[in-house]
C-alpha cells in the first residue's frame, strides 16, 4: 500500500521561454503547411490592399480635390502654394464660355487653358461646378474603385480568417487526440504526481490556447510584419525626411515593448499554475463533496480557496498594471507623433515642398502604422499565455511510456496477431518502493502455472495491491524480474498483456453511458449468446433483468445508481467480457454484505473453473478454495501453502483466521 505521498507542486521556474518549445509543436504543423503556404499569400493580398487603399486617398486628393501642377518659373509670383493652377481642357461649349466670360483669369494654351487656385474663388459655384466636371467624373471612378478595394479585403481577410481558423483547429484536433493517446499510456507514476484537473487543464485550456496562438497571434504578426515593414517602404517614398522623423521612434517603441514584456513574462507563468490549482481543488471539493458536508469542512475548505483565489486576482491585477501602463504609453506616443507631423506636415504644405496628398497619405499611414503596435499588448497576452500552455504541454510530452510498454506484437511468443496462451507466472525476487521512499515489496517470490489458483492474503497494508499493480504492468519493480510464459513483462506489449489478463480492482470505476458499454465496450459487435454466457457466468443476470432497460439501462456519474455488490458483479462481467487467460480479483468483496458476497464468490467459483486466477483477499473465506495461498506482511511473504496446512502451521494465516472466524 502507499501512503502519505502527496502530489507534486508546479513550479513557476526561473528559466525565461525559449522559442524552442515551439519547436516541439511544429510537427503538428507539417500536414498543414499548403493550408498556412494560402493564409501567408492572402496576409500578403490584404496587407497590399491596405496599404494601397491610403495611397489612393493621396491620389485623389492631389491630382482631382487640389491638383499640385504649378505656374511655370517664369510667371510664378510668390511662394509654390500660391502659384497652383487648374488646367482644364477646352472641348467642352459651356468651359469655353466660362473662359470667355473671365478671359482676365485664364491663360489660354493651345486646347487647354490655366487658372491660379487662388483665382477659383471668383467663379460662381455653378461655373466652378462646370470647371471641375471632368475632376468630377474621374474623383467618381476613383471612389468605385475604392470600393472595390474595400470589398476585396472584406473577402480576403474572410478566406484568411476561415483558412487560418480551419488549420487552427484541425492542429488542435491533432494535438488533443495526441496527448490524450499519449495520456492513456503513461505510467501510474504521473498519475500519482500530477492531480486530474492538472491534467485536464492540459488538454483542454491549454492546448485552447495554443489555438488562439496560431490563429491570432502567429498569422496576425506575420501580417503585421509584413505591414510595418510595407509603411516603412511607402513613407520613405512619399517623402524620405519626414519618414525618417517619424521612424525615428520606433527605438522608444521598441524600449517600451522590452519592458513589458519582460515584466508580463513571469505574471503569466504564475497565472497558468493558480489556474491549474484553482482547477484542481474544485475538482476535489466536487469529488469528496460528502466528506466536507459530514465533517463540517466547508469553512477551512473555504478559506483555502480564498487564499487561492486571492492570490489569482492579486496577479491577475499585476497584469492589468502594467497593460494599463503600455497601452497608454503606446497611445502617448502614436498622438505625439500624429500631432508632431500635422505641426511640420502641415507648415511643409504650407510652404509648397509637400503635398496636401502626401500629409493625408502620412496621416493614414501613421493610423496603421500604430494600429498593430497597439494590437501588441493584447496579442503578447495571448503569446504569453500560449507560450505557458507550450511550457506545460510539452512538460507532459515529456513524460514518456515506460520502456517495454510500446514493444513490437509478438513479444508474448505468438505470431503477430494471435490471441496470447497464458502458461506461467514467475515472481522473481521482487523489491519495489513508490518514489524511493521506504520500501513496499522485499524479496517477493510466487509462481503461478496455468489452471492454478492461488490467493494473496495478509493485513491491511501489508503489499497485495501493489503486487497487483506490478503484475498488470502499471508499475516496474525497482529489482527482481516478472516473467509470463518465461518472458520479462517489460518485454510484452501492453496490448498482448492486456488482451490475456482480466481484472476486477476492489473499487470499480464506471464511464458514463450504458452498462453495456461499461460491459463489452463502445461499438461491441458480440452476439447474443456470446453476452448471455458472459452475464450468467459473473452472475448479474438477476441484477440486469432487474433493471428498467437491462444492458441499455444508462447510469449515472460513477454508477452511483447501482450498489457496491452490483457495481463488483458488473466489474466480474466487465472482466469475464475479455476473455481472459489470466484473471485477478483484488479484494472483489471487501465492502459488500454477506448476501452479495455469497453470490460473488459463486461468480468467482463459476469465473475460475478452467481458468487461472489470482486472488487478493482480506476474507480469508474468500482465499480457502485456492491451490496455493500466499501471505504477505511487511512486503514479504511469510508463509505458503493450502488452506489446511497454513492453519496447521499455527502462523500469521491461523491467526488471521481465528481472528475473523470468531
Amino acid at each position: 500500500m502507499r501512503f502519505d505521498y502527496g502530489y507534486e507542486e508546479e513550479s513557476a521556474g526561473s528559466e525565461p521561454y525559449r522559442i524552442r518549445v515551439l519547436g516541439r509543436l511544429l510537427p503538428f504543423l507539417k500536414p498543414y503547411l499548403g493550408l498556412l503556404t494560402v493564409s501567408a499569400a492572402l496576409v500578403l493580398l490584404i496587407t497590399g490592399v491596405e496599404l494601397a487603399m491610403p495611397y489612393f486617398t493621396k491620389i485623389v486628393v492631389d491630382r482631382y480635390v487640389v491638383p499640385v501642377r504649378t505656374a511655370p518659373a517664369g510667371q510664378q509670383d510668390g511662394g509654390q502654394a500660391e502659384n497652383r493652377i487648374l488646367v482644364v481642357g477646352l472641348r467642352d461649349r459651356e468651359v469655353k464660355a466660362i473662359i470667355g466670360r473671365h478671359a482676365g483669369l485664364f491663360e489660354v494654351r493651345g486646347d487647354q487653358a490655366a487658372i491660379r487656385y487662388r483665382d477659383l474663388r471668383s467663379l460662381s459655384p455653378a461655373e466652378l461646378a462646370v470647371i471641375r466636371r471632368s475632376d468630377m467624373r474621374s474623383l467618381l471612378q476613383m471612389v468605385l474603385l475604392f470600393l472595390v478595394f474595400v470589398l476585396a479585403d472584406f473577402g480576403l481577410n474572410f478566406g484568411q480568417r476561415f483558412v487560418m481558423e480551419y488549420t487552427g483547429h484541425r492542429v488542435m484536433h491533432d494535438l488533443r487526440s495526441r496527448l490524450y493517446r499519449h495520456v492513456q499510456r503513461l505510467p501510474m507514476e504521473v498519475f500519482n504526481r500530477n492531480p486530474v484537473a492538472r491534467l485536464v487543464t492540459r488538454v483542454t485550456n491549454d492546448v485552447q490556447n495554443m489555438h488562439e496562438l496560431l490563429t491570432s497571434v502567429l498569422s496576425m504578426f506575420f501580417k503585421d510584419i509584413v505591414l510595418l515593414a510595407g509603411i516603412a517602404v511607402l513613407l520613405l517614398v512619399i517623402d524620405r525626411h519626414l519618414a525618417l522623423a517619424v521612424l525615428a521612434v520606433l527605438p522608444v517603441v521598441a524600449l517600451a515593448a522590452f519592458g513589458f514584456s519582460n515584466r508580463m513574462r513571469d505574471v503569466f507563468r504564475r497565472l497558468r499554475i493558480k489556474v491549474a490549482e484553482i482547477n484542481t481543488r474544485f475538482a476535489e471539493t466536487v469529488a469528496g463533496i460528502k466528506v466536507i458536508q459530514a465533517y463540517g469542512r466547508q469553512g477551512a475548505n473555504q478559506k483555502f480557496f480564498q487564499d487561492l483565489n486571492r492570490s489569482y486576482f492579486n496577479l491577475g491585477m499585476q497584469q492589468i498594471h502594467v497593460l494599463a501602463l503600455f497601452l497608454p504609453a503606446i497611445e502617448m506616443i502614436g498622438v505625439t507623433v500624429t500631432a508632431l507631423l500635422v505641426y511640420f506636415g502641415g507648415a511643409r504644405v504650407l510652404a509648397g515642398s509637400l503635398s496636401l496628398g502626401e500629409l493625408v497619405a502620412f496621416l493614414a499611414y501613421m493610423k496603421i502604422f500604430f494600429r498593430p503596435i497597439r494590437d501588441l499588448a493584447d496579442k503578447y497576452n495571448i503569446f504569453q499565455n500560449a507560450m505557458a500552455s507550450a511550457e506545460r504541454i510539452v512538460g507532459l510530452m515529456d513524460q514518456q511510456p515506460e520502456e517495454g510498454q510500446v514493444a513490437p506484437a509478438g513479444a508474448g511468443g505468438e505470431s503477430k496477431g494471435e490471441r496470447p496462451v497464458f502458461r506461467s507466472l514467475e515472481v522473481r525476487r521482487v523489491h519495489f518502493c513508490y518514489d524511493n521512499r521506504e520500501p513496499v515489496l522485499q524479496g517477493v517470490s510466487l509462481s503461478v502455472r496455468a489452471g492454478q489458483t492461488i490467493a494473496l492474503v495478509g493485513p491491511t497494508g501489508a503489499g497485495k495491491s501493489t503486487l497487483v499493480n506490478l503484475l498488470l504492468g502499471f508499475y516496474r519493480p525497482g529489482t527482481g524480474r516478472i516473467l509470463i510464459n518465461g518472458i520479462p513483462v517489460e518485454r510484452w506489449n501492453r496490448d498482448e498483456l492486456q488482451a490475456m489478463i482480466g481484472w476486477v480492482p476492489q473499487e470499480s470505476l464506471f464511464f458514463s453511458g450504458t452498462l453495456r458499454d461499461n460491459i463489452f465496450g463502445p461499438c461491441s459487435d458480440r452476439s447474443r449468446p456470446e453476452i448471455d454466457a458472459v452475464i450468467s457466468m459473473a452472475g448479474c443476470r438477476q441484477l440486469i433483468e432487474s433493471l428498467p432497460r437491462g444492458l441499455d439501462t444508462v447510469l449515472a456519474e460513477a454508477a452511483a445508481n447501482l450498489s457496491a455488490g452490483q457495481r463488483q458483479l458488473i466489474a466480474v462481467a466487465r472482466a469475464l467480457a475479455r476473455r481472459p487467460e489470466l484473471i485477478i480479483m483484488d479484494e472483489a468483496t471487501a465492502h459488500i454484505d454477506s448476501e452479495t458476497e455469497s453470490q460473488i464468490q459463486k461468480a468467482m467459483a463459476s469465473v475460475s473453473a478452467g481458468r487461472t486466477c489470482i486472488l487478493v483477499a482480506h476474507r480469508l473465506s474468500t482465499a480457502r478454495p485456492a491451490d496455493r495461498i500466499y501471505v504477505v506482511n511487511h512486503g514479504r511473504i511469510v508463509e505458503q501453502g493450502t488452506h489446511d496446512s497454513l492453519l496447521a502451521a499455527g502462523g500469521l494465516y491461523s491467526r488471521l483466521w481465528r481472528l475473523q472466524q470468531a
